[in-house]
């Protein structure tokens, strides 16, 4: 074969190398926004014009977690030491509300100090490259990935070990870690149970799985709100968005959506008050 066929042939491998390669990291301008979200498939940052919160004085029920997670939050944005932080409990209860809610106030006070990144739980593995583009930034990165859960057969958990111990390079100065998960371990019970139960090393075993919320210095537990609690966040949403009905009215009516819900929670709480603004005809911005 001459050298011009090999050289021809070569020409054409390395062309269909660079059509089947992953796309290059794309670092967008973090300045030009305050909230993106990391698409994975294409290694890029989305720009949110508007992230959809609640005010943080519209979290009821929540007052110890918000002010331990305000204040790591604080920290971290004025370029102090902060923890990794897990908000885990029951369902509805206002973690991802009190994460949004935090940025939005912490921004307000330190003029935009924070950027809020938020990847999905399968986007995962694809952290590493994620940090890479979030290193070359001056701004301070939350990170959030929200309903973090694991199954048995998913390894996923280890490689987030991983990136938070920060491996060989450490994790950047710049970025913090923020979960929510309805798990305290982020895992089933049963899958820790079976752990313990099937192995040959039990303890072992069972470290292996849950070692992966000692990563995060702060757990933040959420429960399920008492009445009064669900009918304080009731009164806030209405007084803030002036919603026409009396305390008898919204009580009664208040009470009796817990039970066609099953529940009591902030996330209920607020589908009331969609119900009610519908009803009376009230905009809800």
């Amino acid at each position: 074969m001459s050298n011009e066929k090999i050289i021809e042939q070569l020409k054409r491998i390395a062309d269909n190398l660079d059509r089947i390669a992953p796309p290059q990291a794309t670092a967008p301008d973090i300045n030009a926004g305050d909230a993106f979200v990391w698409q994975a498939e294409s290694n890029s940052l989305r720009m949110i014009p508007k992230v959809s919160h609640v005010d943080m004085s519209m979290l009821h029920g929540i007052d110890r977690v918000k002010d331990i997670l305000l204040d790591n939050t604080r920290r971290f944005a004025k370029g102090l030491p902060a923890n990794n932080a897990l908000l885990w409990g029951a369902r509805g209860t206002g973690k991802s509300s009190l994460v949004k809610a935090a940025h939005a106030l912490i921004n307000r006070e330190l003029e935009n100090a924070l950027v809020l990144v938020e990847i999905q739980r399968e986007d995962i593995p694809s952290l590493p490259v994620l940090l890479q583009i979030l290193q070359k930034t001056d701004r301070r990165c939350v990170l959030f990935c929200d309903d973090l859960s694991f199954d048995s057969d998913d390894s996923t958990y280890k490689s987030l070990k991983t990136v938070l111990d920060g491996g060989l390079e450490g994790r950047p100065a710049n970025v913090i870690f923020y979960a929510t998960s309805n798990r305290r371990h982020m895992m089933r019970r049963d899958m820790i149970e079976n752990e313990r139960s099937t192995a040959i090393m039990p303890s072992e075993a069972v470290e292996e799985k849950v070692s992966l919320s000692d990563r995060f210095g702060l757990w933040l537990g959420f429960h399920t709100c008492s009445q009064d609690e669900y009918l304080e966040m009731i009164r806030g949403y209405l007084a803030h968005y002036k919603i026409p009905i009396s305390e008898e009215a919204y009580i009664a009516e208040a009470i009796e959506w817990t039970r066609t819900r099953g529940s009591r929670s902030g996330r209920v709480a607020w589908q009331y008050i969609q119900d009610i603004a519908g009803r009376t005809g009230t905009v809800i911005d």
